[in-house]
């Protein structure tokens, strides 16, 4: 495959990634609703269908930050390639940390179960607490690794001049922003604001359609000494 190829199908993926993990961000904030557990589960009850769109999607996305991976390793490849190894098997871990829908499936048999298996109404706000939690940890571990290989992949187009410099330098500090943040936020020692996600969102958005349209050099660019 080459490398402009691979850059064809990494601006796709990127695109179709985004396409897919808005929408179920979006279902499942809404689906979640209410105040307090009891209030979430009778909101999860109502869209319990909304819920399990919300898997499919967030399998289809897991497996894009997976199969991202792959073509922008072979974009970058030529310019370090245990770097952009590294790089590929963080977004290969994300996906993975992402594919197990604990906290989405969880949540839908905890809202619609009845009868004898059905658990009380304290344990069922104690579990309910602990699957949501669970959804946060995940989601941050994923996009730790995400955004380390955000950076490296980042990191290795503006070293390759693959891609316009500005566009390359806001991938490495959009990217290395959230490298930062994100394990304190995990490890709950100074809570992170949404705005930290806006200068990698826009990275995102404009790198797509750049490497689907414009694609790469087709030969690692020579820097003079």
């Amino acid at each position: 495959m080459t490398r402009t190829t691979s850059a064809r199908i990494a601006g796709f993926t990127y695109l179709f990634y985004i396409a897919v993990a808005f929408p179920a961000m979006v279902m499942f904030s809404r689906a979640t609703k209410g105040e307090g557990m009891a209030a979430k589960l009778a909101t999860i009850a109502q869209h319990a269908s909304d819920m399990r769109v919300t898997v499919l999607l967030g399998l289809l996305s897991s497996l894009s930050g997976m199969v991202l991976g792959v073509p922008l390793y072979g974009v970058t490849r030529d310019e370090d390639h245990e770097v952009a190894l590294l790089a590929c098997l963080c977004r290969a871990g994300e996906g993975l940390v992402g594919a197990i829908p604990v906290t989405t499936l969880g949540l839908v048999w905890l809202a619609t179960s009845s009868g004898a298996n059905a658990p009380d109404a304290a344990s069922a706000n104690t579990v309910g607490w602990l699957l949501m939690k669970w959804g946060e940890w995940s989601t941050t571990t994923a996009a730790t690794l995400f955004a380390v290989g955000s950076t490296l992949f980042s990191a290795l187009l503006l070293r390759g001049r693959m891609i316009p410099r500005p566009l390359a330098w806001l991938g490495v500090f959009s990217s290395a922003l959230l490298v930062v943040v994100l394990p304190l936020d995990l490890a709950g020692l100074m809570p992170i604001s949404q705005l930290v996600w806006l200068p990698i969102a826009a990275f995102e958005l404009i790198l797509g359609p750049w490497l689907l349209i414009k694609g790469v050099p087709a030969t690692v660019v020579t820097r003079s000494s």
